[in-house]
């Protein structure tokens, strides 16, 4: 039986071993400095023999607040490394779990077509080719987030009429709405102006919006997108008639790989959206009851 290699313990880690020598450098730092101001003061006041006399209770007295402070810090240090390791290993597992779908379905096919199973024709290659464009995209989205999060993602900021490019995304998105039997509507206020946005993210930000409440909305319902100017900022909204979001899930629907019980997407699309629009300066809410469809509301700023 293989034997995996044993963690070493948080507190030896070389990033608490850091912040426990910047702990002891501060610390020491301080301790000079408090000497230093008290010889300074007994000398100019001339009292320097009753502050010698007091000096080595205040050196204990230091030294005693700074190993405690030191042993505090490192509590909460290895608190929050080790709270940090679990997320490490829980989006670790997120992403191998959803990475396996689609290359279970290419993997799957593709064995089936060479055994014979399947036909080697154009449907079955078809359903390996969106396989690929699922694996594709949750790379993509992946990637996105991790740009995020690292400080890294950059925008591309243009003059963009928002009313033209959310009815290409709506247009992009009609048939699959008509397949599921879903009216989308869209209105959109007159004084709307240019705005200095990266088009291609703003797009991305509808679809994820538009894309989730169609999975969402069942048949004969609908979704209605809307664009209003409210002060210096265009707000958009996406509301549908689906089965709504339960008050324990509504806090955590941004929260990436989080699925509700009737998600069918990979959990990114959410917080993805959430991300390029902080991106852009701007903040997105949900509003939701069961029963009763959901309503998400954005906004960008309109100028840089």
């Amino acid at each position: 039986m293989r034997r995996w290699p044993r963690r070493s313990p948080p507190w030896t880690r070389p990033r608490a071993r850091f912040v426990r020598r910047m702990a002891f450098m501060f610390g020491t730092m301080l301790l000079l400095s408090v000497l230093g101001a008290s010889t300074l003061i007994s000398m100019l006041f001339g009292r320097y023999e009753r502050a010698g006399t007091a000096l080595p209770g205040a050196l204990i007295v230091l030294l005693v607040l700074f190993f405690v402070g030191s042993f505090a810090m490192r509590r909460v240090v290895t608190s929050r490394l080790e709270s940090q390791d679990r997320r490490r290993r829980r989006l670790l597992a997120d992403i191998a779990h959803e990475l396996r779908t689609p290359l279970s379905v290419i993997q799957g096919r593709l064995e089936g077509m060479i055994d014979g199973v399947y036909p080697l024709d154009a449907a079955q290659i078809g359903q390996v080719l969106a396989g690929t464009r699922m694996l594709t995209r949750l790379v993509d989205d992946l990637r996105t987030l991790a740009q995020s999060e690292s400080g890294t993602l950059t925008l591309q900021k243009e003059p963009t009429d928002i009313a033209i490019l959310t009815q290409d995304v709506i247009d992009s998105l009609t048939a699959q709405a008509s397949a599921q039997c879903v009216t989308l509507r869209f209105d959109a206020s007159h004084d709307l102006p240019i705005v200095s946005v990266d088009p291609l993210r703003v797009r991305e930000i509808l679809v994820n919006l538009i894309v989730n409440a169609l999975n969402h909305t069942p048949a004969d319902g609908a979704i209605s997108i809307a664009l209003r100017m409210a002060g210096d900022r265009v707000v958009a909204t996406v509301a549908d008639t689906g089965t709504g979001i339960a008050a324990e899930d509504l806090p955590r629907i941004f929260d990436r790989f989080y699925k509700g019980p009737s998600s069918k997407g990979s959990g990114l699309g959410l917080a993805i959206a959430r991300d390029l629009v902080a991106a852009h300066g701007g903040e997105i809410r949900a509003e939701s009851r069961p029963g009763h469809g959901t309503t998400m509301t954005f906004s960008l700023r309109t100028g840089d």
